[in-house]
């Protein structure tokens, strides 16, 4: 029941908020991040659709931060006639938060007013940066978090994906917009510069190598209450790509969740332990249900149940990410997500996590 009200609040929330339209250009300098590390497949792609925006092109600078690459990335960068930077050989025995190192390394030689981060592998769409610094301008926000979609392929772990995180994008722009709790991804973020540097940009998270988003926005947050804003629009919704595998898509959910044991926002921390304990009596459940035609009742029940009170929410995303046609897909993939929930969850706070060929806390 408690599950249930909240997700009818998350739902409330994200159907009274207004699509932004983007206007003319805000005149704001922006300077754009990608952190990037073994992406020559993608770092062309990603960069070619940042030189296609409708925002005046001599305001965006581009950055690409390369981190160690062992393939063909910066050059491929440098011919796009992005700006490269190389990490340093040397950082690499001081530090466990690469990316976030990436990122401050990019702020340090970025000269635009407002940066905005995006990954290697993400495509945005046109009116990205315009929506963006318009409503960072017109909220007079310090920080905007954007949408985030993974578009699925063929594949059931792809459409999966898809849907799961397409969930955890409605919660973000819910619970965002209406000030409730911090939520972001790095692959569509923006923030003031200066306002980076007056949080001390990544000081004080830069121990654990997951976080230079949901972690930052809770350093933001803290310094500049009410100066957190969404960009609730279908125009600047960033694409990004599945994990092909089961066992990367795994290590990519055990490396988010190793960053909830840093949430000082109590509310979320306690959003989230609902969670887990819900998807852990599911699984229970689940397990039960192969012992007697009674616990198969039981569990059937508590999995319509459950389906039944995230319906609605569901099906209001989908809408919004343009992706409906994954909605039969959801009742049936409930045993799934039960599982990764409670697998990621418990394992994201333990030991080490991967990321790029490197096992860091």
């Amino acid at each position: 029941m408690i599950y249930a009200i909240l997700l009818h609040r998350y739902n409330k929330r994200f159907s009274s908020i207004t699509e932004f339209e983007p206007g003319e250009s805000t005149g704001i300098r922006i300077s754009v991040l990608i952190p990037a590390r073994d992406e020559e497949k993608n770092i062309g792609p990603c960069i070619d659709a940042i030189r296609q925006q409708d925002h005046v092109t001599d305001q965006i600078e581009i950055i690409v931060i390369d981190d160690h690459s062992s393939d063909h990335t910066a050059s491929i960068a440098s011919g796009k006639h992005a700006t490269v930077i190389g990490l340093k050989d040397e950082d690499l025995d001081d530090t466990v938060a690469f990316k976030k190192m990436a990122i401050t390394t990019g702020i340090k030689y970025a000269n635009g007013e407002m940066i905005i981060t995006t990954d290697a592998d993400c495509i945005v769409p046109r009116n990205w940066i315009n929506i963006m610094a318009g409503v960072l301008k017109n909220t007079r926000a310090v920080m905007v978090a954007g949408p985030v979609r993974m578009v699925p392929g063929n594949s059931l772990l792809s459409k999966f994906q898809s849907l799961d995180f397409a969930i955890l994008q409605g919660i973000t722009a819910a619970s965002v917009h209406s000030g409730y709790h911090d939520m972001s991804s790095g692959a569509n973020l923006g923030y003031l510069k200066d306002a980076f540097y007056e949080v001390n940009g990544f000081e004080g998270i830069d121990d654990i190598a997951t976080g230079d988003d949901m972690l930052l926005m809770q350093k933001f947050s803290r310094r500049f209450p009410g100066r957190i804003s969404y960009a609730f629009s279908r125009k600047a919704i960033v694409d990004t790509v599945p994990e092909e595998t089961l066992g990367a898509f795994f290590r990519q959910r055990i490396r988010w969740a190793s960053k909830a044991r840093r949430y000082q926002d109590k509310k979320i921390f306690r959003i989230l332990l609902l969670v887990y304990l819900l998807n852990l009596c599911l699984l229970f459940f689940l397990l039960m249900a192969f012992t007697s035609p009674l616990h198969f009742s039981f569990c059937l029940a508590a999995f319509m149940l459950k389906t039944i009170a995230e319906w609605s929410f569901t099906n209001n995303i989908l809408k919004f990410f343009s992706l409906s046609h994954l909605m039969p897909l959801f009742p049936i993939i409930q045993p799934l997500h039960v599982i990764y929930t409670v697998v990621s969850g418990t394992f994201g706070q333990l030991g080490t996590v991967e990321w790029k060929g490197r096992k860091v806390k």
